[in-house]
């Protein structure tokens, strides 16, 4: 299985299963220098983990990060840095039932096509779990991050769990840390606890709509035509499982826009920068920063998994019925909210190391 790996100058492979013994991610192009030590990473992998709370998948896992490589005396030496997480409470007796068939809106059938074998305990690579190596990995970009350009600060939260939307006039980023579903809307949180009680009971899911922003960011990150951080900003949150639509700023929503409500008018500020009537564009045009805030929407499917009896075909092509026994998230976009921030924070590192080799402080001025 080759493509395991993304990102440019800071290169991130990702690598392990579900139920194997570890998993984990090897990081490379890593500045020299960032002070940086297991704790400071396993603070963002304490917001990812299972079992937290009755939302979430009730799989307890530590998610301890090990630091093998490229750190000496607490700062990185530029060298491949490699962290691994074990896995400690696999379970994989719960998916023996399901080894010859086929999981319906899972990868199960997918991967055996492409392969000819497939790990059923928990799906393997196609499982949310791979996602805990993202969590490291971008625990180490934000601490590049803080090194290199310390303005910059990544914030992720809920704004949609299946039908139900935050209300933006309620919008209170104090929120988002005091409710089991990162959502900025105290409401709305005590809303969808109810709506998500009643689908977990069921053994239903349900999927969600997460929002990254990332402020502080400078003008100038990214490229013309392939090289685009839109581009790679929706290619990270894409490759993120479960993950089915990516948008950028107004995204889908410009459709309903006329050129003259979608432009982002353009003044001098007086700091002698230009500052914007509005935000449509995502804080990116032609691919470049503008120096707004960036903001990324994706959408999360609902969990495969699920205890609803559902029609499928074994692997012999026999018609079947399946229901998927084990612990499994009614929302697996809970856990998505610090997957995404960690992908922002990779790709905003990348791109600000490839702008500072290719650019420097050869930009035009304004004023």
């Amino acid at each position: 299985m080759s493509l395991n790996s993304f990102g440019h100058l800071f290169r991130v492979t990702t690598w392990g299963e579900s139920h194997g013994p570890a998993l984990g991610a090897t990081v490379d192009g890593c500045p020299p220098g960032v002070a940086i030590d297991e704790a400071m990473i396993q603070t963002w992998l304490d917001q990812r983990k299972p079992g937290q709370n009755k939302y979430t998948t009730q799989r307890q896992e530590a998610d301890q990060v090990e630091i093998l490589s490229g750190v000496f005396e607490g700062r990185t030496t530029g060298t491949p840095v490699q962290l691994m997480i074990r896995n400690t409470d696999q379970r994989s007796k719960d998916y023996s039932e399901i080894a010859e068939k086929f999981r319906p809106g899972h990868a199960d059938i997918t991967y055996w096509q492409k392969y000819g074998i497939r790990d059923y305990r928990g799906g393997g690579r196609s499982s949310a779990r791979e996602t805990a190596a993202r969590v490291a990995a971008g625990g180490l970009a934000r601490a590049a991050l803080r090194h290199l350009a310390p303005e910059v600060s990544i914030t992720g939260y809920m704004v949609q769990m299946g039908p139900h939307k935050i209300d933006r006039e309620r919008f209170d980023a104090d929120e988002i840390a005091r409710n089991p579903f990162w959502v900025p809307d105290a409401v709305a949180a005590g809303d969808w606890a109810t709506y998500l009680d009643g689908l977990r009971k069921s053994g239903n899911s349900v999927g969600a709509i997460i929002e990254v922003v990332a402020q502080g960011v400078p003008a100038g990150l990214g490229a013309p035509v392939y090289g685009k951080l839109d581009t790679d900003l929706a290619a990270a949150m894409m490759s993120i499982n479960a993950v089915k639509g990516v948008e950028i700023g107004e995204g889908m929503g410009a459709a309903e826009l006329t050129g003259e409500a979608n432009a982002d008018e353009i003044f001098m500020g007086n700091d002698g920068q230009p500052v914007y009537s509005s935000n449509h564009a995502g804080g990116i045009l032609g691919g470049i920063s503008t120096g707004q805030e960036v903001v990324v929407r994706f959408a999360v499917k609902p969990t495969s998994s699920i205890l609803k009896p559902r029609q499928t075909i074994t692997k012999s092509g026999e018609a079947t019925e399946i229901i998927t026994k084990g612990r499994h998230d009614p929302c697996v976009g809970i856990r998505a909210v610090p997957v995404g921030e960690a992908m922002m924070a990779c790709v905003i590192l990348d791109h600000l190391l490839l702008h500072r080799g290719q650019i420097a402080d050869a930009g035009g001025r304004i004023g």
